[in-house]
């Protein structure tokens, strides 16, 4: 059958996910008309030609709103902080993977965070967090939205008491991270959906509590929070959506309400991703990310099992083995889009001793990764094609006080490694080799 005659195929439901994380939006987008493009094209201009005044009016006059959201008309663009097409067509993407109704990317991970928490709260309103966080995002609850009036409280999001012991009149919001940073427990979304469910049910919408996910460490592939009952859902495009360590960004995924309030914000406070940013994460990194993780996974679990057998080893927790405490809820919650368990590419390990002992013994063993590994590499970030390995109480999660990170998991002995692409046999040589210098 020649093409011109081929029947249409619907990409919602005719095509599986890993092809259209490759193929993208297409010809579907009204962002840019790239018909004969087989690669999406990269903006590179700051401001845009309007053509006449009354065209540059109606752009202002459009910008962020529902009415030119909804429409089939192609955006006009005016200035790059307000929006421009190569970071459109990742959004557009970015919704898609997630199953949400809008994306807007933002310029890092904590700028998305922090959009995603100012158009959800104000001033006398409170944020109930779970307390093991990114060190960042934790500085950012407790230093700097205080001095706006939006306080946070901590609570273990594990626990019904704890959760109802925290939830107050002036809750607003419900923010953690799952698996969490570093310690990969896991929090049920759908549960802490139930449990705010039943707080709803005796408020009124406008006060109502919102569900924020930071889904960085599972990805789409793994996880879909909007779809266990998340409102929004916030990533670190810097890690695994790029894949590559080249480019940092940041998302918002949610439905439509919320997407013109997180325009207007980026807009004001000017976290925005820059066109240059957005096309590698474009082109790059959602088109890898299936065979990226696929891959992953499978030298996860064999790297996570060679250490639950090291003598040096306390404990190792990934959700993919059957010893993780919570693998019931991984096997549950952490799916692919084919619906196979998908339980992600961090692992989090914790050596023997006390915390001195344990503390020593990991820096030794990572001075060891430094000096000699050439698969493993000593180095924050996660998600990459590269293995990297790191120590989060010393080093991501530093800026912690110390009665903080005792409470939320973190161990001093503690290590966290991100799989990257290497063969899985140089790994564990290069790990086992690093073992022998402690």
């Amino acid at each position: 059958m020649s093409r011109a005659h081929r029947p249409p195929r619907s990409r919602t439901d005719a095509y599986r996910m890993r092809t259209q994380l490759i193929h993208g939006i297409g010809d579907s987008s009204k962002r840019w008309d790239f018909t004969h493009h087989i690669v999406p094209p990269m903006s590179a201009s700051v401001a845009y030609r309007l053509g006449t005044v009354h065209r540059g009016a109606q752009g202002f006059a459009e910008f962020a709103t529902a009415e030119a959201e909804l429409g089939d008309e192609a955006p006009i663009y005016i200035y790059d902080r307000l929006d421009e097409p190569t970071r459109g067509m990742l959004e557009d993407s970015l919704a898609y993977a997630e199953g949400g109704a809008c994306a807007v990317c933002f310029a890092s991970g904590m700028a998305a965070i922090s959009a995603a928490l100012g158009v959800t709260t104000q001033a006398g309103a409170e944020i109930v967090a779970h307390p093991t966080l990114y060190g960042c995002t934790y500085s950012l609850l407790t230093h700097w939205l205080p001095r706006f009036g939006v306080r946070a409280r901590f609570a273990d999001l594990r626990c019904a008491e704890s959760f109802a012991r925290a939830v107050t009149p002036h809750t607003r919001v419900v923010y953690f991270e799952t698996p969490v940073n570093p310690t990969l427990d896991l929090i049920d979304i759908a549960q802490v959906r139930r449990w705010m469910d039943a707080v709803n049910a005796q408020r009124p919408s406008a006060e109502r509590l919102l569900m924020i996910v930071d889904n960085t460490f599972a990805t789409p592939y793994c996880q879909r929070p909007l779809t266990r009952g998340a409102d929004l859902v916030v990533h670190s495009l810097t890690k695994n959506m790029s894949g590559f360590g080249t480019d940092m960004g940041g998302v918002v995924v949610g439905p439509q309400q919320y997407h013109g309030p997180l325009l207007l914000f980026r807009k004001d406070f000017g976290g925005v991703l820059a066109p240059r940013s957005a096309w590698p994460i474009l082109v790059y990194g959602l088109p890898t990310l299936a065979a990226r993780l696929v891959n992953q996974q499978k030298s996860a679990i064999r790297v996570a099992r060679f250490l639950a057998q090291q003598p040096l080893v306390a404990r190792v927790a990934y959700p993919g083995l059957e010893t993780f405490p919570q693998y019931a809820l991984a096997r549950q919650q952490m799916v692919s889009y084919d619906g196979k368990f998908a339980p992600g590419s961090l692992l989090y390990f914790v050596l023997q001793g006390d915390a001195t002992t344990a503390h020593r013994a990991a820096e030794r063993f990572l001075d060891a990764i430094a000096a000699h590994a050439y698969s493993v590499t000593l180095a924050v970030s996660l998600g990459q094609i590269r293995t990297l390995i790191e120590a989060p109480y010393a080093m991501t999660h530093a800026a912690l006080p110390e009665a903080v990170k005792d409470a939320s998991g973190l161990e001093p002995g503690g290590i966290r490694l991100s799989m990257g692409l290497e063969d899985w046999h140089d790994i564990l040589e290069d790990l086992r080799a690093a073992f022998a210098l402690v």
